[in-house]
């Protein structure tokens, strides 16, 4: 089975980049010393030890699900006299719209056969289909109803239900009954519409006996927006009390396992769509997880092609462990604005809405207010594109303090160079244990003090800087905005650029800019090999990267070119272009 990752989540590319930045801190930090010992050997140069780096893997917490015995709700009433059935003759269909959707029913099973958001398109331009037909076929049809017996929810998924409808067009209410001929089971299943909304009154009822018995309400089978194997890998359970919210990849889900509640709300999402009931009665609420795997074909593009890809696709089920279920439904974009408007009564700690549903991931302190903040902006400029560009303008310049403070921590550190080897040669002959070593780090941290000197004052505001493009690249995995969103040749900024002119502007302008600025204590042999090797290596990893973040990113780096040349045009700059080059003399002497 192949296996695809989730970008927003671990392993992916989120992981990986803040690997490669990392790994790119522990370069400039030490590539000094371990070109000393590979490189360019100048004469009577003193050995020195590189530390291996140590990686630290973060762990995700896991939960387990828990499974619930199979036994109905309520204990089990004297059965009830033999009643006329309550079955309908031949199948039907009821549709209903609103201003966001079209939904059509089925008498059978009283289940949802289609469910179409009007404002958003699939990636060929067509209506987006939010059912999953091929999966859906094999798993159940949203609306469908999960038991604990699975013969009692194939009846209940099967019959013919008798439908009467108040209109079809929102506001509207559709009611859906079943009895079977023996008067032992009996069925309600109630829907509530509104105009504009994307939030659906879901109630169900089952009793067998007279006794009320467990079935859940389910969205059991993704979503139709993913047609490739990552778009699948984005699927996610996940749930929200108070303001504990949690969040379960593919792997830490298995099907047919139960979560006991309490939930203000549970569901399940892909990257950009959700499908979230919200109980009535939180605090008897329970999950009941759905994983199943289905074959697509290996690629799209091809209609001939024979390789298939095996992918999970998940559900969840939500419901009362006490009698009917009573709960609302939404159904729809992860578009913070739709979320916010459905409130959620009695949570604490926390915002009363759907908004936890979208996930800005760690750095959603930075992350959250960008978005907001370039949502703002789009509101003036009406492209996501060039909001990006205006947004990455003003943040590069409000770092431009950051970059000169790195310039001149890096001066000094310059000009302490040749008093700092001084030192270092005065203590060589000591080995590493020899308790005189001490007093050389002791001469060294003194003449720092002495002269004003910062060792980490150069690398500090590259790692303030990081943080933004973290945050950046979340908010645009999770910007439901952005999706299909164009910009000159690209199509949609969420995807990686189709041409990968972005992810090529970003090497060059990486090349100019390491060519650009001057690198304080470091070789000019090793500074060449440097401009080689990490823009090559970034550039590798930001070739499949969201086309907003190529914008960001590369613009970012050409504001960057434009300050360092006006900054080497200052006495600073030039002081240090003179020191640069008078080194570079002596070293070809």
């Amino acid at each position: 089975m192949a296996e695809f990752n989730n970008p927003q989540q671990e392993p992916g590319m989120e992981r990986k980049l803040l690997v490669v930045f990392a790994l790119t801190f522990l370069v400039i930090m030490l590539f000094q010393p371990l070109l000393k010992k590979y490189g360019p050997q100048p004469p009577a140069k003193p050995e020195s030890s590189l530390a291996p780096p140590v990686q630290n893997q973060a762990q995700l917490p896991s939960q387990t699900p828990t499974q619930l015995p199979t036994a109905p709700s309520a204990s089990a009433k004297k059965k009830t006299p033999a009643s006329a059935p309550l079955q309908a003759a031949t199948e039907s269909e009821t549709v209903i719209e609103n201003d966001v959707y079209r939904i059509v029913f089925t008498n059978r099973g009283a289940r949802v056969r289609s469910w179409v958001l009007k404002k958003y398109t699939d990636d060929k331009g067509g209506p987006l289909e939010l059912v999953n037909s091929a999966a859906a076929e094999k798993f159940g049809y949203p609306l469908t109803l999960w038991t604990y017996d699975e013969t009692l929810g194939n009846q209940l998924n099967s019959a013919l239900y008798v439908a009467t409808s108040t209109g079809a067009t929102a506001p509207a209410e559709i009611k859906f009954a079943y009895a079977d001929a023996g008067g032992s089971l009996s069925v309600e299943k109630t829907f509530k519409f509104d105009r504009d909304s994307y939030v659906v009154a879901v109630r169900t009822a089952v009793e067998v006996n007279g006794a009320q018995v467990t079935a859940f309400p389910m969205w059991p089978a993704g979503f139709g927006d993913n047609t490739t194997g990552p778009q699948y890998a984005t699927g996610q359970i996940m749930y929200q009390y108070d303001n504990k919210v949690e969040r379960l990849a593919i792997k830490k889900i298995s099907g047919g396992g139960t979560l006991p509640g309490p939930f203000h709300w549970a569901g399940v999402s892909d990257q950009y769509f959700a499908a979230v009931f919200v109980p009535q009665d939180p605090q008897n609420a329970a999950m009941v997880t759905l994983r199943n795997a289905i074959e697509i074909p290996h690629s799209s593009s091809d209609a001939h092609n024979k390789q298939m890809d095996k992918v999970d696709v998940l559900g969840a089920a939500v419901g009362s462990l006490r009698g009917a279920t009573d709960a609302r439904l939404y159904v729809g974009p992860k578009a913070l604005s739709d979320l916010q408007a459905v409130t959620v009564p009695g949570i604490t700690g926390a915002e009363p809405d759907l908004r936890a549903v979208v996930d800005f991931g760690w750095l959603g302190i930075i992350a959250r207010p960008l978005f907001l903040w370039l949502k703002w902006m789009h509101g003036y400029i009406h492209n996501w594109g060039w909001a990006i560009l205006l947004q990455t303008l003003v943040i590069n310049l409000a770092l431009l303090p950051l970059r000169i403070t790195q310039m001149k921590s890096m001066l000094k550190m310059q000009r302490v160079q040749p008093q700092i080897k001084a030192i270092q040669e005065k203590y060589k002959k000591y080995t590493l244990r020899d308790p005189r070593k001490a007093e050389m780090n002791q001469e060294v941290s003194a003449l720092y003090k002495k002269e004003g000197v910062n060792p980490a004052g150069g690398c500090l505001p590259l790692l303030i800087q990081m943080p933004f493009l973290f945050a950046y690249y979340r908010m645009l995995n999770v910007a439901m905005d952005l999706r299909h969103a164009p910009w000159l040749w690209v199509h949609d900024l969420s995807a990686p650029d189709p041409w990968h002119i972005l992810p090529v502007a970003i090497i060059v302008t990486m090349l100019v800019m390491q060519r650009m600025t001057p690198q304080a204590g470091m070789d000019p042999a090793q500074q060449k090999m440097m401009n080689i090797m990490m823009p090559g290596m970034l550039g590798i990893m930001s070739w499949n990267l969201p086309s907003g973040l190529g914008l960001y990113w590369s613009a970012g780096q050409l504001i960057g070119i434009v300050q360092q040349a006006v900054m080497n045009r200052t006495s600073l700059g030039r002081e240090m272009r003179e020191m640069m080059e008078k080194r570079a003399r002596k070293k070809e002497k």
